[in-house]
């Protein structure tokens, strides 16, 4: 996707450039679109410059009429060789700010500087793929030779912040930690009862529906909801006639989890649709949430699970028990651990009660300090903060 000529001559709004490696379905991606769309269209102008590839339809989430999207198509390896492009964009463009989200575009800050871009910020939004516990040395040693060409930085977790402050050295006045914001008002429970999920087998109300949504892919782990629920129905026979398993996404893990559940004679217990766009709906459908992760930084799909007033059970990664208060609005297990998840889904299908009430509990922590309003406004002071400071 080519970039559009810009004429911001006459508009005098300074211009945010957020640069990722892919703008297409994910945690990360849907928290620039909720950026974007509820920043107040007077404060900034926004572009979207994407190493590889803009997806046109996930694009197409952003309302505003005014925002660039830029496809770089970068190959595989070191994006040196996108210097010379990046530079002529920056120049082009000319934006006030260049953000740059994760390890993947953090080498864009380089031509950033080169083209005197006045605000240069860098956010870590989660654990990378082959670095789960953020012990590389590699990694780190990366993080710390661009650390001159950045000016600040955004953690979205305690968990990132500690990373960046202990492990990459950057001064702690320099992270400025922001937790992810979720859309209570398109997020929210069921009027009365469980609504039935469309195209969905399970439309028996005495059903109890446990699910999970999201890109099936290693760090997501979905297998591992699959073993558990497994193992849940194994130690608990009576359960298979209500228990059931949601399980919506897609990617390379999705025919596995399948096989796992067919392999154990309960693949018609449990529907993988794949990827789907009624994310909301498919929320309000389901009596509890479980998020089997290996990495994760702020999780959007906890966050939408809390605002739909649903229990959350959660892997004890990144930021997940920042958001989970354990006990109260869900239970936090460790990591890859099948048995203590399987006990927690049966605690919770034996007790449709208490689960309503952990979801109810999770639902006004949501309201309180997860609103979209509290995100933006962080983003838009940190922006102007930073845009004054320079400034002077």
């Amino acid at each position: 996707m080519p970039a559009a000529t810009v004429s911001a001559g006459k508009d005098r709004r300074p211009l945010v450039a957020h640069l990722l490696y892919r703008f297409d379905t994910g945690g990360l991606e849907n928290g620039v679109v909720n950026l974007i769309n509820h920043m107040p269209a007077a404060a900034y102008r926004h572009a979207v410059v994407a190493l590889t590839e803009v997806v046109p339809e996930f694009a197409g989430r952003i309302h505003r009429d005014d925002v660039e999207f830029v496809s770089l198509h970068k190959p595989p390896g070191h994006g040196v060789k996108l210097y010379p492009q990046l530079l002529r964009l920056f120049r082009s463009l000319r934006p006030a700010i260049v953000h740059t989200r994760n390890l993947a575009a953090l080498e864009c800050q380089v031509p950033a500087l080169l083209a005197g871009v006045p605000v240069r910020i860098h956010g870590e939004h989660g654990r990378d793929v082959h670095d789960l516990d953020g012990t590389s040395l590699r990694y780190q040693w990366v993080r710390r030779a661009y650390r001159p060409f950045v000016h600040d930085y955004v953690a979205l977790s305690r968990d990132l912040a500690g990373y960046l402050e202990q492990r990459v050295g950057v001064p702690a006045p320099r992270i400025h930690q922001i937790y992810n914001g979720v859309d209570i008002e398109r997020f929210h429970a069921a009027a009365e009862g469980r609504p039935a999920i469309g195209d969905c087998p399970f439309t028996d109300p005495s059903l109890f529906l446990i699910g999970t949504v999201g890109r099936m892919q290693t760090v997501k782990a979905q297998p591992l909801l699959a073993r558990a629920f497994v193992h849940a129905l194994q130690g608990q026979p009576l359960l298979r006639e209500r228990l059931r398993l949601v399980m919506v996404g897609d990617g390379p893990l999705r025919a596995q989890a399948q096989a796992l559940l067919d392999a154990a004679g309960m693949g018609h217990l449990a529907w993988l649709p794949g990827e789907r766009s009624d994310v909301p709906e498919l929320m309000r459908g389901l009596d509890a949430f479980v998020l089997p992760s290996l990495a994760e930084g702020i999780s959007n799909t906890i966050l939408e699970a809390m605002a739909s007033a649903l229990p959350v059970i959660a892997t004890g990664v990144g930021g997940n028990a920042e958001l989970v208060v354990h006990g109260t609005t869900g239970e936090i297990v460790p990591a890859a651990d099948v048995e203590t998840m399987a006990a927690s889904i049966v605690r919770l299908a034996w007790d449709p009660t208490r689960a309503l009430a952990m979801g109810r509990a999770g639902r006004v922590v949501a309201e309180q300090r997860f609103s979209l309003p509290a995100m933006v406004g962080a983003y838009q002071g940190l922006y102007e903060r930073l845009l004054a400071t320079r400034a002077r």
